[in-house]
């Protein structure tokens, strides 16, 4: 079977700007629905910059696709190794959108959280998760790293970054930046709840406050494990991912301290990794890592809205919740990094030759490769 063409690096960079390009017309379309600049119409402006984000990546996908069959590749080998699975999730939004349309004609259009729970918007998030990780899976098939620093890494980052971005948009209602449930400007309203919705609205807050945590680190952990990452991805990556989350806040100005503490959040996150150099060779230092930068990131988001806007969360719900970060991201860091799992240089020695001449790729030798569409 003729093999798969490996992903140009100008094709990598093309890609993940379109991506970037087209997650940001989400968050321009959950802007909207935010701010009351949407009516009872499918056909709005956000949904043009939207949809043409996607009419962009499909076209490049469909365009490589034609051109390498012209020149002679089979149609299967015919899109580079990576981007199967985004020309599928392009084209599931051919099936996607217009169940989104045909079912704003039955049941009406979402409010709330039913915008984030609607099947017909979930099928569209899974489409555009596909599109997003072409950049990434082309990163992880490579049988020789891209070059090292932003030149080379940058549409793997982007890419990690949109995917995060593409799940953080649908937690939303229960994340910290796009809902702030500390804010102690929201104090009057909340006070003036019985205190069993009180307790109610904070135990939903800490959840909320750790499933971000969680989804957090999963990225943090995977730039970590890449060792070509280049110096400041986690940095990029949060601030990004923190300001795009920024845009999702319904009630008054923009978030900008809360926000501006997930950049911090990522300084730590580049500092640390630098000093530690938490790897295989030393789990020790990652499971500090794994502890200190969820703690510090929720430390720095609670500092930033005491400063700010205040916070009506008491001292022990609020430390709690700082030191549980720090747990949730030192029980993932076992599922990163399992005891036992041998040093690089150890595992590179086990490895046949075959496998040998490829092991100083991104990819960690204990996780293996396998092929990607």
């Amino acid at each position: 079977m003729m093999k798969r063409v490996e992903a140009t690096s100008r094709f990598g960079w093309i890609m993940s700007l379109l991506s970037a390009a087209f997650v940001g017309g989400l968050f321009l379309d959950g802007w909207a629905h935010t701010h009351g600049r949407v009516d009872d119409t499918f056909f709005t402006p956000w949904h043009a910059v939207l949809y043409g984000g996607w009419g962009a990546c499909l076209l490049m996908l469909v365009g490589t696709l034609l051109r390498n069959v012209a020149r002679g590749r089979s149609w299967r080998a015919a899109l580079p190794t990576g981007y199967g699975l985004s020309l599928a999730g392009a084209l599931l939004w051919f099936v996607a959108g217009p169940t989104d349309l045909l079912w704003h004609s039955l049941f009406g259009f979402e409010a709330g959280v039913e915008a984030l729970l609607s099947p017909a918007h979930l099928l569209l998030a899974l489409g555009m998760g596909l599109v997003v990780t072409g950049p990434l899976r082309a990163a992880l098939s490579r049988d020789e790293p891209a070059p090292v620093g932003w030149s080379g890494q940058l549409p793997m980052v982007l890419s990690v970054t949109s995917v995060l971005s593409v799940i953080t948009f649908f937690m939303s209602l229960g994340h910290p930046l796009s809902n702030v449930p500390a804010d102690a400007t929201r104090f009057a309203l909340v006070r003036a709840q019985a205190t069993g919705w009180i307790d109610l609205l904070q135990s939903a807050g800490v959840q909320g406050m750790l499933a971000w945590m969680a989804v957090l680190m999963a990225a943090v952990f995977f730039l970590l494990g890449r060792r070509h990452a280049p110096t400041g991805s986690m940095t990029f990556m949060l601030t990004l991912n923190g300001a795009a989350m920024g845009l999702l806040y319904p009630r008054g100005a923009y978030p900008l301290a809360p926000v501006a503490s997930l950049a911090v959040a990522g300084v730590v996150a580049d500092v640390l990794r630098a000093l530690l150099r938490p790897g295989a060779d030393r789990p020790l230092a990652w499971r500090i890592f794994s502890f200190v930068v969820p703690a510090v990131t929720a430390l720095a988001y609670f500092a930033s809205l005491a400063l700010s806007r205040g916070v009506w969360w008491s001292v022990h719900v609020w430390s709690g919740t700082v030191l549980l970060s720090g747990a949730v991201g030192w029980l993932l860091g076992y599922v990163a990094l399992p005891p036992g799992r041998p040093p690089l240089a150890a595992a590179e020695a086990k490895l046949p030759n075959a496998v040998h001449s490829s092991a100083h790729s991104d990819v960690p030798v204990a996780i293996g490769r396998g092929s990607s569409s």
